[in-house]
């Protein structure tokens, strides 16, 4: 269904955002930065902005929540990560409690483990830093020679994994590593032909701009999935197991003297226990027609029935991608769009609220964050 809704309009920053964030435990906050170097703290139950943090001078990149306190936010601007104590009410407040500068390139996103204890920074270099947070100290650098070869766009902690981490680049790939040891587990190379049911669908290369994956309770109603926004206008839908399950097969059985190991560079269509492969959705699934630049799981209604996307085609679209799962199917992905929204420009980042209305929040290249009411 396509729709050009008239979203309500929040203002506040005086550049691009750049991106944003929605409070699980009060449904009406919300978090957005800007290249003005500012982060603008929202109710939707208020017609004004409630405080503008100047946080530097340099664009904030990324935000995320402390996860088990959220007056604790962690915020990227160039190569450094501040950790704010951020006190919002009457009076709202805040200070700066650490400051982590172990990038040696701009950040370009940061990800907080489930329990808290490590804090992750993917930058230009292609490198991810893992800090670990209660000893104010580096834990691990996940270097590029060993995963990524390009910039690296993205970065999320698997919480049903509490040792690793997914990483996407500008490389074309999808990393998993064991940040315990420093290594990746298994990397997914999308600008190979055979990893991508046919190959592209556009012009545009396979860069990876934007993964997410589901949190912890939604797990019982969803695969442990990994969605990754595509370069080449894709959704691809990833099964974290079924995909790692591979490599211990393929480690099962010792290869030939002299014979190369293609596990790492090189996957066909993998599938998941009950028989599905990935989860692939493109153009001729109704989905977009330029770079996908944002992904994210639903938090309203029932959490993680819907994937959020949105691209630099000017669209943002709604799957229900759960039918899917419902349905049992080993192939396709029809029918699964449950909402087209037309808005106008192209799409920066994008975040969703625990909110029955005003619960899609979607920022973009002007300085205006646009909210929809999704269903």
């Amino acid at each position: 269904m396509a729709t050009d809704p008239k979203p309500r309009r929040l203002r506040g920053h005086k550049d691009t955002v750049t991106c944003c964030i929605a409070s699980a435990v009060t449904p009406s906050l919300v978090a957005t930065a800007a290249e003005d170097g500012c982060v603008c703290w929202f109710d939707m139950r208020c017609k004004e902005v409630m405080d503008i943090m100047e946080v530097g001078k340099a664009a904030v990149t990324s935000l995320c929540f402390k996860p088990g306190n959220e007056n604790v936010v962690y915020v990227s601007s160039g190569k450094e990560v501040k950790s704010l104590d951020v006190r919002m009410g009457s009076s709202c407040s805040w200070k700066v409690l650490d400051c982590f500068e172990y990038n040696k390139e701009e950040i370009n996103q940061i990800a907080c483990s489930s329990k808290a204890s490590f804090l992750a920074a993917a930058d230009d270099g292609g490198d991810i830093k893992i800090v670990d947070i209660r000893q104010q100290r580096i834990y691990k650098t996940l270097r590029a020679d060993t995963g990524h070869t390009s910039i690296c766009s993205s970065v999320q902690f698997l919480p049903w994994r509490p040792w690793e981490v997914i990483t996407g680049g500008l490389d074309s790939k999808l990393v998993m590593w064991d940040f315990s040891k420093g290594r990746p587990n298994k990397i997914i190379n999308f600008g190979l032909s055979d990893v991508n049911n046919g190959g592209e669908q556009c012009f545009n290369p396979a860069f990876v701009h934007a993964i997410a994956v589901p949190e912890i309770d939604m797990l019982g109603k969803s695969d442990k999935v990994c969605v990754v926004a595509r370069g080449d206008g894709v959704v691809d839908v990833i099964n974290i197991e079924a995909e790692l399950d591979s490599v211990r097969s393929k480690g099962s059985t010792k290869p030939r003297k002299g014979s190369q190991s293609r596990s790492k560079d090189t996957d066909s269509e993998i599938q998941d226990q009950n028989g599905r492969t990935r989860l692939h959705l493109d153009y001729s699934s109704g989905g977009h027609t330029a770079a996908v630049s944002c992904v994210a799981f639903s938090l309203f209604g029932e959490r993680g029935r819907f994937i959020i996307s949105g691209g630099n085609d000017k669209l943002v679209k709604v799957w229900g991608w759960t039918r899917y799962l419902d349905a049992e199917q080993t192939s396709g992905s029809c029918d699964l769009l449950h909402l087209n929204i037309n808005h106008n420009k192209k799409v920066n980042w994008l975040c969703t609220t625990p909110a029955d209305t005003e619960n899609l929040v979607v920022c973009d290249t002007t300085k205006v964050v646009k909210v929809y009411s999704v269903a």
